[in-house]
């Protein structure tokens, strides 16, 4: 596991460790220059062109820095200054006086003539930036991305990129490696800023851990190796020791998520799973996953909300360990009756998916039956429907959206998306950093939603379950992106990798 910072949280990591600890910040300033070095070092040659656009905050001191330790190596170094030099930071300033005693190439924007770039090291704006880029600094960066370097190195954050939300403030530079310190900001994490940022390396250059402390670290992501988080199996134990899964999915020519969700949590390691579903789907889901207890309702009895009904029902909810509620139930009346019998009877965690989350966005009054063992997963359509939102609005504020819907309910909230957030019921909050878009297939959340299920099932409670579900499953689309590219992956063959994910536990 590792935390994800937002600007405003570095910056108090940064005046703690500078003002209490006591590490002066242009040691932090050099050993950051020295990061981004080496990584420059990897990318160029002696004879390369590098352009190093400096602001007049202490990212431009980096980027100062940065253009004296290559000139000292030989390199064709030019530091372009944006801004006035007399209204740098302090830092900056003696970053400067240095740059200019050893013969650094220092031009200020208005005289500097463009021209071929290799490598432009952008130290333009670091994390502060939070309003949209006008005026001079918009006209230097339209300058610097017309001239087209071959390859730029972002320092700390591409510039133009929200550090907490990964918007693109006007205009943004489009990095190919970004360099960041001590810890991942979100604005790397999430879209637009995440392809704007290329590939991320996180440098260590002196932050002490108890600086990380002095903030609320609720922001992280999983890595490879934490699926040794995944209960182990004990030598003596029974189906019955991993959890008892009821399915509460399918329609009607719908069986289809049904099976996803349940061969999933089988997958996973649930001992015992239940497919609850309508009578027409009892033959081939037999036939497709004989390991499945198979249930059956008449959806007339459903819509009456017959006493047989609710007490045929009420027994499945009695049986369970862990619901699923809605892959493929479809949007006909007795849906709603559905959802409310399960979320009335049940005291076991539910997870709240797709055509289930359709009935509540129809009948908000259901959210009145939330407790704290729901987990909903809706997709950015889904969650529009839920809040009366748009899809833009979401888009743009994922962990907002995300976090106040699970905050104003106190559930858990999985919000998908190209980057799936988890809201989880703790106040701690996931950002996913597994699975790519060859995922972007039918079928692809119910198996998220039985990977959660199986996690639950295995007695893991729900904020862990959600977002390492969220983890295993989009690791699993990587295993599958791997075998077979980008184009070709079906729902089903995520099911067929879990084991792949699951087994680095036990290595």
């Amino acid at each position: 596991m590792r935390y994800l910072v937002t600007g405003d949280q570095m910056k108090e990591v940064d005046h703690y460790t500078i003002d209490t600890i006591g590490i002066p910040s242009l040691v932090l300033m050099e050993r950051a220059a020295l990061a981004v070095v080496c990584e420059i070092e990897k990318l160029v040659n002696k004879k390369s062109r590098i352009w190093v656009l400096c602001g007049n905050g202490n990212n431009g001191g980096d980027g100062i820095a940065i253009a004296r330790m290559l000139h000292l190596k030989g390199y064709r170094t030019t530091a372009i200054l944006a801004g006035k030099r007399e209204s740098a930071t302090r830092e900056t300033m003696i970053q400067l006086e240095i740059a200019k005693k050893v013969g650094v190439d220092l031009v200020d924007y208005p005289d500097f003539t463009f021209g071929e770039c290799d490598l432009l090291v952008d130290a333009l704006f670091g994390l502060g930036l939070n309003r949209e880029v006008l005026g001079s600094y918009r006209e230097i960066m339209d300058q610097v991305i017309a001239s087209g370097p071959a390859l730029t190195v972002a320092v700390d954050i591409p510039s133009g990129i929200h550090s907490g939300s990964g918007q693109i403030m006007g205009i943004a530079f489009r990095a190919d490696v970004t360099v960041t310190f001590g810890w991942e900001k979100l604005g790397t994490m999430l879209y637009p800023g995440k392809e704007y940022s290329g590939t991320v390396v996180v440098a260590e250059i002196g932050f002490p851990e108890q600086s990380l402390s002095t903030i609320k670290s609720e922001f992280f992501t999983f890595e490879p190796g934490d699926a040794n988080k995944v209960p182990l199996r004990p030598a003596y134990s029974n189906k019955g020791s991993f959890g008892k899964v009821l399915v509460v999915a399918g329609s009607r020519n719908m069986s289809g998520a049904a099976y996803l969700s349940s061969l999933a949590a089988y997958r996973t390691g649930a001992g015992l799973v239940k497919i609850f579903t309508v009578e027409e789907n009892r033959t081939i889901l037999q036939s497709e996953l004989p390991e499945a207890i198979i249930a059956t309702y008449d959806p007339k009895e459903a819509d009456a909300s017959t006493e047989a009904f609710k007490e045929l029902l009420g027994k499945q909810c009695e049986w369970a360990s862990v619901i699923v509620l809605g892959p493929g139930l479809g949007r006909e009346s007795y849906v709603k009756n559905l959802v409310e019998e399960v979320l009335t009877n049940a005291y076991v965690p539910i997870i709240l998916d797709a055509d289930g989350l359709g009935a509540i966005a129809d009948n908000p009054d259901l959210t009145g039956y939330f407790t704290e063992n729901i987990i909903v997963t809706p997709h950015l359509g889904e969650m529009a429907r839920l809040t009366g939102s748009s899809v833009e609005a979401i888009k743009k504020n994922l962990i907002a959206a995300a976090r106040e819907y699970a905050d104003r309910f106190g559930i858990t909230c999985v919000l998908k998306d190209a980057v799936t957030i988890g809201a989880l019921k703790d106040q701690r909050t996931y950002v996913n950093s597994s699975g790519n878009s060859s995922m972007a297939k039918a079928g692809a959340g119910d198996v998220l939603t039985g990977i959660i299920a199986g996690l639950l099932a295995l007695g893991l409670e729900e904020s862990d379950a959600a977002a390492l579900g969220v983890w295993l499953h989009g690791r699993a689309g990587d295993v599958v992106q791997e075998k077979y590219g980008g184009y070709s992956l079906l729902a089903s063959q995520l099911t067929e990798e879990i084991h792949t994910i699951l087994q680095e536990q036990t290595r």
